[in-house]
């Protein structure tokens, strides 16, 4: 048997050693590359220079809005401007929903010499209308008299007397008029005796299921139209029967007072209503805005 080894067979060539290399010196960790850097940090685009203008406007602009708004308030804010006044004005406007209605419409007014000859008057209230504006609730007419004061909101209720022989609405109109618009509005009303003219008249508030049921515009008999200067108000009262007859001859209060008045709306004390409601209507709302004005911040 031949032992001889075959060419290929038995373990393979032990390799050379590797060559000996000289060992490097350390210098520390190498330096980020531009590359690295732009990586890690996110690069910052360059302003376009249309925008960096763009952004320049807008800052002069912002200044010279803040200062125009200064200079407004300076010019506006001058010492023959009465602060107290401003105050009334802005309190009066928004008195409509800021004074409780029990307070604005009491339940039950008292009319002490209210009446014919100095008699006393109690009048209740039946209701308190929804409040809204004023197209709809007065004649159109009266509405474009009022129209350079405006109207912000109005409120109205209806009362008769103890005997429920009569009714009257009672109306609160804030209007958005200025000092200067009421006080030119207050002088053609008492110049032009506007508050005397039957195609001025107020509109009725009747109440169902009351005695007032039937007050509608052919029941109006007497009424009266007060333009406020202190505040932004129009205050009004109309009244009438209460068992719903239809008037003829309707005569506004400073005339049905007249102790020589024939009409039926003077003999039954219309005008007397009308003026009394209203007066008390409109003192309770001078006090109610007196009280706010007066009021602590």
């Amino acid at each position: 048997m031949d032992l001889t080894p075959r060419p290929g067979s038995g373990p393979p060539p032990v390799p050379p050693p590797y060559p000996y290399r000289q060992p490097q010196p350390y210098y520390g960790p190498r330096p980020e590359t531009p590359a690295e850097t732009t990586t890690r940090l996110r690069p910052i685009r360059t302003r376009h220079p249309a925008r960096t203008a763009a952004a320049a406007v807008c800052v002069v602009l912002g200044l010279g809005l803040i200062g125009g708004a200064a200079t407004g308030t300076w010019l506006t804010s001058d010492s023959s401007a009465d602060p107290a006044a401003r105050s009334t004005y802005a309190v009066g406007r928004s008195a409509w929903h800021n004074v409780p209605v029990d307070t604005l419409f009491p339940r039950t007014l008292a009319g002490d010499g209210a009446g014919p000859g100095g008699a006393d008057r109690v009048w209740t209230r039946l209701a308190v209308a929804p409040d809204g504006g004023c197209t709809k609730a007065l004649d159109p007419l009266l509405a474009r008299t009022l129209g350079p004061v405006g109207c912000e909101r109005m409120l109205r209720a209806t009362y008769t007397d103890a005997t429920s022989s009569s009714v009257t609405t009672v109306g609160v109109i804030f209007t958005e008029g200025d000092a200067a618009a009421m006080r030119a509005l207050g002088t053609r009303f008492t110049d032009q005796r506007l508050d005397r003219r039957t195609d001025l008249m107020p509109r009725t508030y009747p109440v169902r299921g009351t005695v007032a049921a039937g007050f509608g515009d052919r029941q109006r008999a007497s009424w009266t139209v007060h333009v406020l200067t202190e505040v932004p108000v129009v205050v009004f009262a109309v009244s009438g029967f209460a068992d719903g007859r239809a008037v003829t001859d309707p005569q506004p209060a400073a005339k049905a007072m007249d102790p020589k008045a024939t009409t039926a709306a003077a003999q039954a004390g219309l005008g007397h209503e009308a003026k009394g409601i209203a007066d008390r209507i409109e003192r309770g709302l001078r006090r109610a805005v007196t009280d706010l004005t007066e009021k602590p911040e």
